[in-house]
């Protein structure tokens, strides 16, 4: 009995020997910064609001955009991360609330939801993401947003489509720089949209009074 239970006690031992080996030999991962996208300190205006509702939700994007990494462009067609730093929400979810909080501080349209919640609305606002990265250009560096909208009805019909694209400088190489113009960026994006909406939906809901 002594000898069964030394045979299974020894690889028991060794095991638990080897994993804690194995934890003080595997080198600790760093810590990461967690960037939220910067806002710009834009106040609500006086606006005559708008009859109709909207509900925007989260464009689609390819595989590496829909992730917490802050994507960069080194060069050519390969694209990469920036290491230790990383966006609160995947890039998708930040453009949809920057969208949305848009529409808040405009206050044109005064009934708005998102697709968080299952509520109807006259209009959707979509689209795909086709970029949300800095890019290299020579030396210099500069954030790329580029937004496929499409504006639909609350019978899934296409009202409107664009495509928005804003390119913004960058200070310096170093990461807060450049998420200092994603913000400068997205803002400057999600104006270009609201207005384009804005101008979409009132539109077609003048044009189609049945609706009201």
């Amino acid at each position: 009995m002594r000898f069964v239970g030394q045979s299974f006690t020894a690889p028991l031992l060794a095991a638990t020997l080897l994993s804690l080996s194995a934890c003080s030999i595997l080198p600790e991962q760093p810590p990461s910064d967690v960037y939220r996208l910067p806002a710009a300190q834009s106040a609500s205006r006086e606006a005559t609001p708008m009859l109709w509702s909207l509900r925007v939700v989260r464009p689609k994007s390819s595989e590496t955009l829909d992730s917490p990494r802050i994507a960069v462009v080194p060069q050519g067609n390969i694209i990469s991360s920036y290491k230790g730093a990383r966006w609160s929400d995947p890039a998708p979810l930040l453009m949809r609330n920057r969208l949305t909080d848009a529409f808040y501080r405009d206050g044109r349209v005064t009934s708005i939801s998102t697709d968080d919640s299952n509520l109807q609305a006259d209009f959707e606002l979509g689209g795909e993401l086709q970029a949300f990265q800095s890019e290299y250009v020579g030396s210099a560096i500069e954030v790329v947003i580029r937004l496929d909208a499409r504006l639909a009805d609350d019978r899934q019909r296409i009202v409107a489509s664009r495509r928005f694209e804003v390119r913004q400088p960058v200070a310096d190489k170093q990461v807060p720089a450049v998420v200092s113009a994603f913000g400068q960026a997205s803002d400057t994006l999600a104006g270009q949209v609201l207005q384009w909406t804005v101008e979409q939906g009132q539109r077609r809901y003048v044009a189609e009074p049945k609706n009201q």
